[in-house]
């Protein structure tokens, strides 16, 4: 694979995660709340989710995901609920002033629900990889793109090669957004912010938890 193809994919990579979405609202939240650490954790996650669902796309499981009506619509169903139940926890957040999530929070936003502390880096990485990992969108995504640059039958070495680019695009740029909404935690701690800011994320995760719920393949 050429420098310039592998370039151009890099690009495309870089636009696709930069357009606004649960993603992007999950990082902010989370960098808000726990600082550069939760705001990595969860990039790290979302990075994880998309070499996943790259890999999938190269290997031709997402392509029978999108085709699969059945497939999609349960996957749909299922990241949009998780997305509905995220813009919840937030809202309640927002309601209490308690910062829902944050670090040393007992039993952890998303968690399993049992007894005990969940350690803040493992549940935003958790957060991360299942908000990428349940949007069938993002399986529609990489099986429109990758065959664009692995042609019909790809070397294993050019496969892997893009899904680790991808991974590593798209976590340099939320790995960027944590570290600077990191950098404005003094403000975004105090309680009238941190309250506006659970707000309007958990505003537009129902938003987009509807929408993915509406959505077609």
């Amino acid at each position: 694979m050429g420098t310039e193809q592998l370039a151009a994919f890099a690009v495309t990579m870089c636009l696709g995660a930069m357009s606004p979405g649960p993603d992007f609202a999950l990082v902010v939240r989370h960098a808000a709340v726990g600082g550069r650490r939760g705001g990595t954790a969860t990039a790290l996650g979302i990075a994880a989710g998309v070499l996943m669902w790259a890999v999938t796309a190269a290997l031709g499981v997402a392509a029978l995901l999108a085709a699969s009506a059945t497939a999609f619509t349960l996957v749909k169903i299922v990241g949009a609920v998780y997305l509905l139940f995220l813009g919840v926890r937030s809202l309640r957040a927002a309601a209490r002033g308690t910062g829902g999530g944050a670090p040393g929070e007992t039993g952890g936003t998303g968690g399993s629900g049992g007894g005990g502390a969940s350690p803040w880096p493992w549940t935003a990485f958790r957060q991360g990889l299942l908000c990428n990992a349940l949007n069938p969108k993002a399986a529609v995504f990489f099986v429109a793109l990758m065959p664009q640059f692995l042609g019909e039958h790809p070397a294993v070495t050019d496969t892997l090669l893009l899904s680790v680019v991808a991974a590593a695009v798209a976590g340099v740029w939320f790995l960027v957004v944590a570290n600077v909404v990191g950098a404005l935690r003094r403000v975004m701690a105090r309680e009238r912010v941190r309250r506006a800011i659970d707000g309007l994320t958990g505003t537009a995760m129902i938003g987009l938890g509807l929408r993915l719920a509406a959505s077609r393949a």
